[in-house]
Formats: C-alpha cells, sequence, structure tokens
C-alpha cells in the first residue's frame, strides 16, 4: 500500500525560486484577513519545503500561529512569470532546539550579515503550485515574447539594464 502523493519541487520550480529577489508570503489571521508581506531571505530546503527568515514580520508570525494555511509567490516583475506555492507553516523560535542548525542554513545560504536578525524560521511545507503568468501571454500568445515583457517593464519603471 502506498502513502498520499507528497509534493516535489520540479527544476522549473528550483530555477524560479533560485531566480527570485523577493518572495511574498500570503497569510490570514483566524478571521480571515489576509496580510502579504514581502521576504528578502528564503530558499528550497528538502523535497517539498521553502524556509523563510522572520527578520522583521510580526504579523505573518501571529497569522501562521492562528491559520498556518500559507501561499507564497515568487514572481519575476519584468518576464511576469513565476510560481505561486500553497502548503502549512510552522514557526520554529530562537529557543527551539532546531533553531540554531537552521539559522546555520541561512548564514551558508546569505553569509553572517543577517543570521544574528532571524528571529525565527518559517518553515512552509508545499503541498500545490501553479504557475503565475501575465494575462499577455495567454490573451495575445502570437505578440506577447519574455523579451518584450522585459522591455515594457523596464520602460515603465523606468529602469535599464546593466
Amino acid at each position: 500500500m502506498t502513502g498520499p502523493k507528497t509534493f516535489q519541487f520540479t527544476d522549473d520550480m528550483n530555477g524560479w525560486i533560485a531566480a527570485s529577489v523577493l518572495c511574498w508570503l500570503a497569510t490570514a489571521d483566524a478571521d480571515g484577513l489576509p496580510n502579504v508581506s514581502p521576504k528578502e531571505m528564503f530558499f528550497r530546503h528538502g523535497d517539498d519545503r521553502l524556509l523563510i527568515a522572520h527578520i522583521a514580520s510580526p504579523v505573518t508570525v501571529r497569522n501562521i500561529r492562528q491559520n498556518p494555511n500559507v501561499c507564497v509567490s515568487m514572481v519575476d516583475l519584468f518576464v511576469q512569470k513565476g510560481y505561486k506555492f500553497t502548503g502549512t507553516a510552522r514557526i520554529t523560535e530562537q529557543r527551539d532546539a532546531e533553531f540554531a542548525a537552521l539559522q546555520a542554513l541561512f548564514a551558508e545560504q546569505f553569509g553572517s550579515r543577517f543570521a544574528d536578525l532571524i528571529r525565527a524560521v518559517i518553515a512552509v511545507t508545499v503541498t500545490a503550485a501553479q504557475p503565475v503568468i501575465a494575462p499577455s501571454y495567454r490573451f495575445f500568445p502570437e505578440t506577447t515574447t519574455e523579451q518584450g515583457q522585459i522591455d515594457q517593464a523596464m520602460e515603465r519603471y523606468g529602469v535599464r539594464p546593466r
């Protein structure tokens, strides 16, 4: 007898996670009031988990304690594609036995600059993923390209490539 199918990141998902500069963590409190917060320090851990550092996110942590269901989005603002991951979150605080090991993983990924600022680690066990794609790709597939989206976003945001 086999158990339920578990989630596993694909190579495509891993690429988007590795390339993302920010992720957006959506939570809801016990009454369903939503909160979305940007996170700068995160990475894939194992086959089905995202680790996210809590540096300055008291509302996020409070909401997860009340309601562990979360959504994490990673979208390239220029290409206008990415992924949305849903699952459940668990908080590991500084006083917990496994905190030091998790903090060390963040130091390996990001250097020690922020290691002392991590107040807790949010571990998201991902249960589902969906691609995020701008509507232009779906409604105008014959004329929408990644480079076109990049050019349009750069003009809109007033930035130039290096």
